[in-house]
């Protein structure tokens, strides 16, 4: 009898110990993140909120490890990541605002907050992230300026704030960063110039569907760029200096602006995907250097003239309509077409004078040609898309004018 009164006295002793040790691991693993990064991580999460059919925030049990919640990143007793929402594509994201407690993070590297409806300023706090590398807070409803204190986040390197409603202007600073390689500003109300941005590290730059004005110096943009895209804004002014500079360019799109002047052929050769260039006003020849090898050209809707160059039947879709393209289309078009080397080739509304394809020529199912509008009357028959107009050919009137 005292031999089991002896065991059962043992056996509870034990399971004291094992809960002792639980609980104070479990205290201990509470106690080790830095007592300010867990005071800043308690004020995100009371302006912040699950939107219905979100559960990011039901880890977010703060008498456990803060290490251990959702889109929480530790490195030691210190945060360096906070991912906010859940980033699954199509998932319902947060609400709420962001708290400026977020500045107090001493270590943080990493800040992003999924699309939803967040909403509010950006704190003026951020600058206080001096470890800060990449900041993503898009498609959101964040409003307000654009903390002009961010250029004092000198490692930063991505900064994307697109797809929300920001106002005033891009702040001068952002343009000096030494480590910045993307900045992502499209979809929003931004107004004003586009800053000197002169970072060699810089290789992405969206600023698309702006309200930005102004024009562009031939050094505005660092030559390190890769992506660049400036349309839906109100951008004018000669940009030829500048383009000849962006030789590492495979992406360019400046379309729907007031751009002037002419088009350089060196950006022909450049390693271009996708050239959009429409809805401008640039004026002058248009004379590639080589046979152009970009897929798709579009410079539709400018003032461009003369003659159309054989150094562009090498481009398989081809959108030259609406300019003042004058003479015939050069014979090497007609092959490419037929051979459906050329998918879309757009001649519509200019003043061209002829082309040399037989009447009976069958041109494969693959390619669209619209000749729409010139003088002369088109000699086959091509569907048109609906803006080229129900005439087929341009009044005489305009045509001489045109050539006298």
């Amino acid at each position: 009898m005292a031999e089991q009164r002896q065991r059962r006295l043992m056996t509870v002793a034990c399971a004291l110990c094992v809960f002792y040790w639980v609980h104070c691991c479990s205290l201990c693993a509470v106690a080790i993140l830095d007592p300010i990064d867990f005071l800043a991580l308690q004020s995100v999460r009371k302006s912040l909120n699950d939107l219905p059919g979100s559960s990011f925030f039901a880890s977010w049990d703060f008498t456990s490890d803060p290490c251990n919640f959702a889109g929480v990143y530790c490195d030691a007793d210190k945060v360096v990541a906070l991912n906010l929402g859940d980033p699954r594509a199509g998932s319902p994201g947060l609400t709420g605002r962001i708290d400026p407690a977020i500045g107090k993070f001493s270590s943080l590297a990493e800040l992003t907050i999924v699309p939803g409806r967040v909403f509010g300023q950006l704190p003026q706090t951020l600058y206080q992230l001096k470890s800060l590398r990449f900041l993503a807070i898009s498609r959101n409803f964040i409003s307000g300026v654009i903390p002009a204190n961010l250029g004092l986040l000198r490692g930063l390197r991505t900064l994307d704030l697109s797809y929300n409603q920001l106002t005033g202007s891009i702040p001068r600073s952002l343009g000096t960063l030494p480590e910045l390689s993307n900045l992502i500003l499209c979809q929003n109300k931004l107004s004003g110039s586009v800053p000197p941005l002169v970072s060699p590290s810089l290789t992405r730059l969206d600023l698309k569907h702006n309200g930005l004005t102004g024009s562009l110096g031939p050094t505005a943009l660092p030559p390190s760029l890769q992506y660049l895209s400036l349309s839906w804004n109100r951008l004018g002014g000669p940009v030829d200096r500048l383009l000849i500079r962006l030789d590492r360019l495979n992406y360019l799109d400046l379309s729907l602006n007031q751009f002037t002047g002419p088009i350089p052929g060196r950006i022909f050769g450049f390693p271009i995907t996708n050239l959009q260039l429409q809805r401008n006003q640039f004026s002058g020849l248009v004379q590639p250097v080589d046979q152009v090898t970009i897929p798709s050209v579009d410079l539709s809707y400018n003032r461009l003239s003369g003659q159309i160059s054989p150094m562009l039947s090498t481009v398989q879709n081809l959108y030259l309509n609406n300019n003042r393209f004058t003479g015939e289309v050069p014979g090497n078009f007609v092959d490419r077409l037929l051979a459906a080397s050329i998918q879309t080739l757009y001649l519509q509304h200019n003043f061209l004078t002829g082309i040399q394809i037989n009447p009976t020529a069958d041109i494969p199912l693959s390619s669209s040609l619209c000749l729409q509008y010139n003088c002369m009357v088109p000699p086959v028959q091509t569907p048109c898309p609906l803006k080229a107009g129900k005439q087929k050919t341009r009044p005489t009137s305009q045509c001489n004018e045109w050539r006298g």
